[in-house]
């Protein structure tokens, strides 16, 4: 008899160690990452339960959630047993997971430090592959009155037009602002591109009564304030 025959799938296992029926039972907080993945995926390959795959997947990114989120379709795809529309639902389980930690905060959001401009902005920025540009406008309290995608570009940079961020500021009424980039690269140093354009923003803000407060520069969980780094 094959390996495949001899291999039992979901259906044939003991009800208690079937994710879903265990989900039912159990709670969602019993089951492994590895189960809660199964379920999305449904079913596995000719020679893998749902669940081996998906340890499978877990185990090329270390069991690490964070790497797996930073998987994209043709990524998980790759993976034997995974098409198109079962990748579409790991990402999108994932980036459900990602905006869920990025609410619940308050509605009056001040900006005092680095670090909260870095709560605010985490969550849109966080395992994204290419580099994105975001203004967090505030008002002369230091409230922020709005958050703005301003442009998306690739691994190594985005296109910043200075015109397009003050009329966005103006448009909002804002007193001051942070300027927001990540580095998908993992690397934090500001390159010398993002010290050019943060100079020329500092100066233009000058002319039009529009301080920039900071430019935070965000690699997945951690971030470099050029304010206190005395880059402005």
């Amino acid at each position: 008899m094959s390996n495949y025959e001899n291999k039992l799938g979901i259906k044939a296992w003991a009800e208690a160690d079937r994710p879903r029926e265990k989900l039912l039972q159990q709670g969602r907080r019993q089951l492994t990452d590895a189960e809660l993945i199964a379920i999305l995926i449904g079913s596995g390959n000719k020679n893998e339960t749902a669940v081996d795959l998906s340890k499978r997947i877990l185990s090329s990114c270390q069991n690490d959630l964070d790497k797996l989120s930073q998987l994209g379709v043709k990524e998980l795809s790759r993976f034997k047993g995974i098409g198109e529309a079962k990748a579409i639902s790991i990402v999108a389980a994932l980036e459900l997971g990602r905006r869920r930690n990025g609410t619940g905060a308050p509605e009056i959001q001040k900006i005092l430090s680095s670090i909260d401009a870095f709560r605010i902005i985490k969550a849109d920025l966080a395992d994204l592959p290419h580099e994105e540009f975001w203004l967090l406008l505030l008002n002369r309290a230091n409230v922020m009155i709005g958050k703005h995608f301003m442009s998306k570009g690739g691994q190594a940079g985005t296109v910043i037009d200075p015109k397009m961020v003050f009329k966005i500021a103006i448009e909002h009424g804002a007193a001051s602002m942070v300027l927001v980039h990540n580095h998908p690269s993992g690397n934090l140093k500001p390159s010398n591109a993002d010290v050019d354009i943060t100079t020329k923003l500092v100066e233009l803000g000058k002319l039009m009564e529009i301080s920039i407060f900071d430019h935070i520069i965000v690699c997945n969980h951690n971030f470099l304030s050029m304010a206190d780094e005395g880059y402005l």
